[in-house]
């Protein structure tokens, strides 16, 4: 069977490692943590509590667990396009996903936890079922081209962040490793290639002594380091946070993404 890109930065899985339904598997098995740990969350709320505001601006609670449901829908049409070689868009357009997410953001809470828990399951059902083959067809999320296992790293990416932004509990410091290590990964890539942002070295300080680093920006001069705990710079990274628990000279970054 042919290898399957699985790893960060588009690595290739060689021969003779982990077959690809393993690595499939894996990611699936991460989402699924993520979305336990989501599910506990949201069943502490209730009626009242979906309409309080989430960290997101504009946004309450129950436009969060919408979105989180719609998105799982959106990415199971992206897996419909890799099955089929059919362009099948994640959604019909800017303006009805916006629509989605308004209308189901005035349901009560039972519904949005059943709504959420289905969606899961329907996307769970379609990464188990993609044939192995399908993993490198090529895809758009409406931002650029991406080979199909991206939708495994980016779900990962939306179901923890989101459940930082409902603000129930759950801090970006609570993430787990390696879950953590691959957030940052693909939470550095928007900011390649852009005039706006500093340049930089991002230094993370890892379980076990180890540490990672990224360049936002190259410059042919020594960057500026900023470094510090997963939780804290992700959070920084991705415009949650302002950066005060972290080391060196923290700039304003420009909106992610």
């Amino acid at each position: 069977m042919a290898d399957i890109v699985l790893g960060a930065g588009g690595t290739r899985v060689p021969a003779g490692a982990a077959h690809p339904s393993e690595q499939v598997d894996a990611a699936l098995s991460a989402i699924e943590r993520s979305t336990e740990r989501l599910l506990e969350a949201v069943e502490q709320l209730d009626d009242a509590a979906v309409r309080e505001p989430s960290r997101l601006p504009g946004w309450r609670r129950s436009h969060v667990l919408t979105h989180l449901a719609r998105n799982a829908d959106g990415l199971v049409n992206l897996l419909i396009w890799a099955r089929t070689g059919a362009e099948h868009p994640m959604y019909p357009s800017p303006a009805d996903r916006d629509a989605d997410i308004e209308e189901g953001s005035v349901r009560g809470h039972r519904l949005l936890v059943e709504d959420l828990v289905a969606a899961h399951g329907r996307f769970a059902h379609a990464v188990r079922t993609l044939p192995a083959a399908a993993w490198t067809a090529e895809v758009d999320d409406g931002d650029e081209p991406m080979p199909a296992h991206h939708v495994l790293r980016k779900r990962l990416l939306e179901v923890w962040v989101h459940l930082v932004d409902l603000d129930c509990g759950v801090e970006f410091t609570d993430i787990p490793e390696p879950d953590v290590e691959q957030l940052l990964e693909d939470a550095v890539q928007p900011f390649g290639g852009r005039a706006d942002v500093p340049a930089l070295t991002v230094v993370v300080d890892l379980a076990g002594g180890r540490t990672r680093s990224w360049q936002l920006r190259g410059t042919t001069s020594v960057p500026e380091q900023v470094r510090g705990a997963p939780g804290d710079v992700l959070g920084w990274l991705l415009g949650r946070e302002h950066g005060a628990r972290l080391e060196g000279e923290v700039p304003e970054l420009p909106e992610w993404r």
